[in-house]
């Protein structure tokens, strides 16, 4: 029944990524007509490159260069041939120097995504299962959308969290044979290391785990023969492991390897692994770059060239260690990560180091979460300890002011990130002197006048409204029922309000606004408990209301100032509480808010589209009939007015006993039918305030054809003090839904008795929009703003979009 407007995740990403971009920090273009390495130009200036992945500095080595050179000469720029038939001269070579290098036999690959979509389909059996680390490389976590569709259990778990994976290994035990977990050797965005001792550890005690690295990130510049953290770390490769590694990247070349023990999986893989059949094969330039790469890494120089990088890493570290920076991670990787937190200080730091003569790399999302946002810093063999120095030195320089430009603290970038426990100071003494603020947890504190004149003119949140909201949901034995309120009231020195709103604090479903079929997926999960994957948030309005919960007189010369007072008041409060998101939700489209909400650390996606009736005035059916288009009138003739006769309906505004329970039965039949906006049900003490209040009245609608006449439909309406009418929930009897065009008919009945008593507007809400514009509603597009401490979740339930296409 109730189709809504999801999300699109890309539609998200893109907008972020725009807006970086924007910025001239994204998406830019190197101009030299020559590169070196140590420096880049880009838009007339040159900089000191900061932001490379070739952390050894071989792609400019001339011997890798003039090997490549040859090899276009001898072989011309491809071998256009899949390897499945005929591999190029060369590359016989070079499989038989990487297998010098390891030990091992490789499988080379175009590149590590194209390698990852080979191994892990032909690895994965059916009765196996995988659990993926939710920082685990892209590449990874899309190869893994292929089991999805095999039926194939694909969990996550939190970064690193051994207790968590433990935990999913149990469950997994006695259903699967093999159980494979997926992680990186090293991180690419804060440069930190998979925990091996300790997973090998579990390996031993749990015999069906496998384990699969990505570690393109370690390669080169660890270990012997230069082959990466992960070997490094495990000496010899076990028989439940297989690593993906590079060719290019540090390597100097392009390409990916992977190793495994298991020479029988390792032909399967060789064999069919899709794009191993399908696609092209490695340039013969590529090839040779790699055998002369792969010569370097057999040789002695390779400890050479891992010193020299690892002085500048512990020279960059050192004098970092001397500094205040909130730097993340800072290990001996070449890769470094400087949290700012919010996008605004990102995008100020990195435009402050590029003036200065650095280029870095700005972090953002969906590669970190939102309010992660930093900057990333690599070190290569081509930087010099002068630059490095000079770095650190613009570094300490700069963020104070990038902070200071953005609205930002040192203090509140640290709680970002959980670095440690510091406080938030809990007022910005020269923003009060300019706005006055009022925080209340409770309504009957703040004037009902001046509440009802900001905030009381639609939904169910007037004063009144709020009054029985807080008495609902105050002090209730299960927690997700369970809220706390917040109210906001900035004025300006001349008590002129500004900005009013209220938040509630209490548990959602992670999945409320996914599409039904994860939902569906989840549900079957919390039967065993029901509070899994709920987050606890602090969110603007509550579950309850719909509507625009936020006053901003925006022609107020403070307007933007008292937004950015509000944020930071309700960030002391989610800290403070340790909420798992803050929402700020039901806005309309709108550049400058999305911009401010951005650049504060804030994602903006869609919400389901709002329905509501303005101008409620007409006399009769007819003139009702006339004020819709011609197509909804047919709909409106044929579709909802003969049915009317079928029902007796009746108003009250006080219910029996019975009648209580039997329209809260026909509410979770709706609630238990409908997950497109997925919440938790209310209990039934909810309706017996609803009973006891003034404001709230009952549409009933019992059937006249059957002999016992029973209650089929039930609206739960609340009548807003400012002449809103508000359908707020909905029950109904399935049985007689279709024969009866049951909901078209409520939603009828709720206009006609608005009509009565002479409300001008309908707050319809969201859901089902398209059958309440067919009775005169405008459909408004709203958006939300949400910040999380992670992303886990939103990938967590990414693992879970094929499902229904596999039904």
């Amino acid at each position: 029944m109730a189709k809504i407007k999801h999300n699109n995740f890309i539609d998200t990403v893109d907008e972020v990524l725009s807006g970086a971009k924007k910025e001239g920090v994204l998406h830019l273009y190197a101009e030299d007509k020559v590169l070196t390495g140590r420096t880049i130009q880009i838009k007339g200036k040159e900089m000191f490159h900061f932001g490379t992945t070739g952390y050894l500095g071989l792609e400019q080595d001339s011997r890798l260069k003039e090997a490549a050179i040859q090899a276009i000469r001898d072989y011309g720029t491809q071998f256009p041939l899949s390897k499945s038939y005929i591999s190029h001269p060369l590359y016989y070579e070079l499989e038989s120097k990487i297998e010098q290098m390891y030990g091992i036999p490789p499988i080379i690959t175009k590149n590590s995504t194209l390698g990852h979509l080979a191994i892990i389909p032909t690895l994965i059996r059916d009765e196996d299962a995988v659990i993926m680390d939710h920082q685990v490389h892209w590449s990874v976590q899309n190869a893994c959308q292929l089991l999805k569709l095999r039926g194939i259990p694909v969990e996550m778990i939190r970064h690193s969290n051994l207790d968590m994976l433990e935990d999913k290994i149990k469950q997994l035990t006695t259903k699967c044979n093999k159980i494979w977990y997926m992680a990186d050797g090293v991180y690419s965005m804060f440069g930190d290391y998979a925990p091996i001792p300790e997973l090998l550890a579990l390996t031993q005690k749990y015999t069906q785990l496998n384990l699969y690295f990505d570690d393109v990130h370690g390669m080169s510049w660890k270990g012997k023969n230069g082959t990466g953290f992960i070997f490094d770390a495990i000496k010899e490769l076990p028989e439940n492991c297989i690593v993906v590694s590079t060719l290019s990247k540090t390597f100097g070349a392009s390409g990916a390897t992977v190793f495994c023990k298991n020479q029988k999986l390792r032909d399967k893989i060789k064999n069919f692994g899709g794009p191993l059949t399908f696609s092209a094969q490695l340039e013969p330039a590529s090839v040779a770059a790699a055998i002369a790469s792969a010569d370097i890494h057999l040789s002695p120089e390779i400890t050479i060239l891992q010193s020299a990088l690892s002085e500048k890493i512990e020279y960059f570290k050192s004098a970092l260690e001397k500094t205040a920076l909130p730097m993340i991670a800072l290990n001996s990787s070449p890769v470094f990560f400087l949290a700012t937190a919010t996008p605004l200080t990102g995008y100020k730091m990195v435009q402050r180091l590029f003036d200065e003569g650095f280029y870095v790399n700005l972090a953002i999302y969906p590669a970190v979460p939102i309010k992660n946002t930093g900057i990333r810093i690599t070190l290569s063999r081509h930087n010099q300890k002068e630059e490095i120095k000079a770095l650190v030195e613009a570094m300490e320089f700069h963020l104070p002011k990038a902070l200071e430009e953005s609205g930002n603290s040192l203090n509140k970038v640290k709680k970002a990130f959980g670095i440690d426990e510091i406080m938030l100071p809990t007022e910005n003494v020269e923003k009060e002197t300019v706005l006055k603020l009022q925080y209340e947890t409770s309504i009957e504190k703040i004037n009902k006048q001046n509440w009802n004149e900001l905030l009381g003119k639609q939904s169910t949140f007037d004063w009144n409204g709020l009054c029985f909201l807080e008495n609902a949901f105050a002090n209730s034995d299960c927690p997700e029922n369970n809220w706390d309120f917040h109210y906001y009231i900035i004025k300006d020195q001349s008590g002129i309000p500004v900005l009013a709103t209220f938040f509630t604090y209490g548990l959602w479903k992670d999945d409320m606004l996914a599409p039904e079929s994860i939902s569906l997926q989840l549900e079957e999960k919390r039967k065993q408990n029901p509070l899994h994957l709920t987050s606890k948030v602090l969110g603007m309005g509550s579950l309850f209301t719909e509507g625009n919960h936020c006053y901003i007189d925006k022609t107020h010369p403070l307007a933007k100032e008292a937004i950015t007072l509000l944020l930071e008041q309700v960030e002391i409060v989610y800290h403070k509480l340790n909420a798992d998101m803050l929402v700020l939700r039901d806005f309309e489209e709108d550049e400058q808010w999305n911009r401010i909400f951005h650049n504060h650390g804030f994602l903006k996606i869609n919400m389901p589209e709002t329905g509501i009736i303005y101008n409620n005035e007409w006399n009769n059916i007819e003139q009702f009939s006339a004020s819709l288009s011609s197509r909804s009138r047919k709909h409106f003739l044929k579709e909802v007015l003969p049915f009317e006769k079928a029902f007796d309906i009746v108003i009250r505004d006080n219910l029996t006993k019975e009648e209580v329970e039997q329209g809260y039965k026909l509410y979770e039949n709706v609630k238990n039918n409908n997950h497109a906006i997925n919440t938790f049900t209310y209990p039934i003490e909810v309706f017996k305030k609803m009973e006891n209040h003034s404001q709230w009245e009952f549409i009933l609608l019992y059937l006249k054809e059957e002999i016992s006449n029973p209650l089929v439909g039930i609206m739960f309406c609340y009548k807003n003090r400012e002449q809103t009418y508000v359908p707020a929930l909905i029950g109904m009897n399935y049985d007689y839904a279709k024969e009866f065009q049951l909901y078209r008919q409520l939603l009828f009945q709720t206009i006609k008795r608005s009509r009565e008593l002479n409300r001008s507007k309908i707050d319809f809400g969201f859901s089902a929009t398209f059958e309440k514009k067919k009775l005169g509603a405008t459909i408004i597009p709203k958006v939300a703003y949400i910040q999380a401490r992670d992303n886990f979740s939103m990938e967590l339930m990414g693992t879970l979009q094929n499902e229904d296409k596999k039904r």
